[in-house]
């Protein structure tokens, strides 16, 4: 069950008209990365999560995203108030759809269920969950950089931080499962195993060096420095 008190999350007082700043806005109302997509993923996922922990922490969220398309519906509309009378109104999206928002984005592309990610595997959706937060936060950031209304930037601010909060909340579910892998089958084959595919053959003297990091070095991860040849050798096979 569902029930809406007409009071948002967060305050939403917008100084002054400004279409062409609403049409951005129309990224996080009906965007790849925007609020609605967030929430019916996050709705969807809870349906196919056996940990009841888990489900209730993803319904909650997905049920705060609803409050959050909101915020954004009600930024759109104040932000268009009386906006027809402006020169700029004609350039947008809105002279011709009408002064509320739609289930687009920013260009005009019809939002999409293709765009819903539910794997029914916790692990692969968390961490999916973990990366469309961290996109919906840069959206925010950008967002707050195109306005100097003081509520717009108030109002982007406070969603831009729930969306670092949910991701937070994600990353610490994923890691109480304990490193669990996504699926059921165990890897078989070189798991530990970095293959240096780009390199130039030359060394220093070529245009690139190779570099090395915690995703290629340390004492788990065997850096194989001519894959080809290792391949190539696997293929003719022993000799004899």
């Amino acid at each position: 069950m569902f029930a809406h008190r007409k009071k948002p999350l967060f305050p939403v007082k917008v100084g002054e008209t400004n279409p062409k700043f609403a049409q951005k806005l129309l990224e996080q109302f009906g965007g790849r990365s925007g609020e609605f997509t967030a929430m019916t993923e996050y709705f969807v996922q809870s349906f196919a999560c056996e940990h009841k922990g888990i489900r209730d922490m993803l319904l909650d969220i997905a049920t705060e995203e609803i409050g959050h398309l909101e915020m954004v519906g009600l930024m759109i509309e104040q932000l268009l108030r009386g906006a027809e009378r402006e020169k700029a109104y004609e350039d947008t999206l809105f002279s011709m759809m009408g002064k509320g928002p739609q289930f687009c984005d920013s260009m005009g592309n019809a939002w999409t269920s293709d765009w819903i990610r539910s794997a029914g595997d916790l692990v692969a959706d968390l961490k999916h969950d973990i990366s469309a937060e961290a996109g919906a936060k840069v959206a925010y950031d950008r967002l707050i950089g195109l306005t100097d209304d003081p509520g717009c930037k108030e109002t982007l601010n406070y969603l831009m931080t729930r969306e670092i909060s949910h991701q937070r909340m994600f990353s610490l579910a994923l890691e109480s499962l304990g490193g669990k892998m996504e699926g059921t089958v165990e890897p078989k084959y070189e798991l530990n195993t970095y293959y240096n595919l780009s390199s130039d053959g030359q060394g220093d003297k070529g245009i690139g060096t190779d570099e090395r990091g915690p995703w290629n070095s340390g004492g788990e991860w065997n850096f194989v420095d001519h894959p080809e040849e290792k391949l190539s050798a696997e293929v003719k096979g022993p000799k004899g």
